[in-house]
């Protein structure tokens, strides 16, 4: 039977045989793929000047002349700009849904205005100088009204067909590459690769190991693979890939998934609060975020609160990471056909497609994004792109953290985690990870031993 390849969604399984067909469908249908095109059509758009910088509150409070109280945030020219920022959002996300899933566009269409709503809501809190200061920034107040919302009044069912945090936040890492020249990219990826890739696989195999000889979790294999995946390289999506991998059931990849979310909101918050409190260069700290927090959403909003270089040096280690998702998937689909199913090797239906199909697609967008800007534009139109292009990627930072927050409601997401050897499995795994990538991040970012392209 022939096999079918999708560009972007999780693959029920492959003969290994050498005849592939790909599904070329998935390049306008998935919303990996998607991320991609949004991306350049907003840098297309800034390049030939069609739309300009997004519209938003501006900076208030004390200290600041002619700009004490909140009214002068949003003053009264510049509401019909803020609402073709909101036009322009829509359109573009809107245009996305339309292809991927048609049926779910007048939904999203009535509950977008809600969610952008409660984004500007964010940008003006995130812009009171004060507050401001201390690291209170957009997306910190985005999240934190999210999460009020989640967990006290609740979330109304028609807002959520807007709740997109994968799109909102993987659009702005494509524009992102735009700010990051591509020699920077190459230095810091470099030595990145000891950080996310000499790391992770020793996370994980050491997981594993501790949840079998240990814990004794011999008769769930696919919970422990999970939870160490989701630990060890990106969250949400390396859980669901391992589980897949592993063929666990749904059950435990919620466990890992919901164990997870918890844990990555708190160290967002509470890291480069640490970082700080430790004395830690932002740099090392940045390098220490990217291979430690579980969400590449998560990391870009702590790295940020370091500053600009520390926000480069994570997000790239964890695009680095990010790529080990399909490498790990395969490892993984390999290991327990062979060790834990005892399968032969002809009767093995996983090929190396694996890593293709799972790695996030976003990443080509953010290096094209780069190589656009650092080799083919003349520094005139980058310097005028670029203050489009970053004005709307931090404004889709804060739609998807605002997306984060009203996902994640504590109570329920306590209730799947009901303590024991799983939760003690990622408490464990944690911190030998923090540890051991702390060490990393200094070996390869304290300027010591390598050069940083700073």
């Amino acid at each position: 039977m022939k096999n079918e390849i999708d560009l972007a969604a999780a693959p029920k399984g492959w003969t290994n045989t050498n005849k592939l067909a790909v599904n070329f469908s998935s390049l306008w249908k998935k919303e990996d793929w998607w991320t991609v095109w949004l991306g350049f059509i907003l840098i297309i758009a800034s390049i030939a000047g069609v739309i300009a910088s997004p519209t938003l509150p501006l900076r208030w409070g004390p200290g600041r002349k002619g700009a004490e109280t909140i009214a002068s945030a949003i003053p009264l020219e510049s509401l019909s700009g803020i609402f073709i920022t909101g036009i322009i959002s829509l359109a573009l996300f809107g245009l996305a849904i339309l292809f991927i899933k048609k049926d779910d566009l007048k939904k999203f269409i009535i509950a977008f205005p809600f969610v952008f709503a409660l984004a500007i809501l964010a940008e003006l809190g995130g812009n009171y100088d004060p507050w401001r200061h201390y690291g209170f920034n957009s997306v910190i107040w985005a999240l934190g009204i999210g999460i009020f919302i989640s967990n006290t009044i609740k979330v109304p069912h028609f807002i959520k067909a807007a709740i997109r945090t994968e799109l909102y936040i993987k659009t702005g890492l494509v524009l992102l590459g735009a700010s990051i020249l591509f020699n920077r990219v190459l230095a810091l990826g470099f030595m990145g690769l000891g950080v996310a890739w000499v790391v992770t696989p020793i996370v994980l195999i050491a997981m594993y190991w501790f949840s079998q000889k240990v814990l004794k979790m011999q008769d769930s294999k696919g919970l422990a693979i999970t939870i160490a995946s989701a630990t060890s390289v990106c969250g949400v999506s390396a859980a669901i890939a391992a589980g897949t991998a592993s063929k666990s059931k749904k059950e435990e990849i919620s466990l890992a998934i919901s164990i997870t979310l918890i844990f990555t909101v708190i160290m967002m918050i509470g890291m480069p609060a640490l970082v700080n409190a430790l004395g830690i260069d932002p740099i090392v700290g940045g390098a220490w975020l990217g291979g430690t927090i579980d969400a590449t959403g998560a990391v870009v909003a702590a790295g940020a609160m370091l500053g600009e270089d520390a926000l480069e040096v994570a997000s790239v280690i964890k695009m680095v990471q990010n790529i080990l998702i399909g490498v790990v998937a395969f490892a993984i689909a390999i290991f327990f056909a062979t060790v834990v199913e005892k399968k032969s090797a002809s009767e093995v239906t996983v090929g190396p497609a694996e890593v293709w199909v799972r790695m996030p697609k976003f990443i080509f967008g953010f290096i094209g994004a780069s190589l656009l800007f650092s080799f083919f534009l003349p520094q005139d139109i980058v310097d005028v792109s670029l203050k489009t292009t970053n004005g709307f990627r931090e404004f889709f930072f804060t739609l998807a953290f605002i997306s984060i927050g009203l996902e994640s409601n504590f109570k329920e997401m306590a209730g799947m985690v009901k303590g024991g050897k799983p939760l003690a499995l990622y408490l464990v795994g944690q911190a030998f990870n923090l540890i051991l990538t702390l060490i990393a991040a200094e070996i390869f970012f304290s300027g010591r031993f390598f050069t940083l392209p700073f």
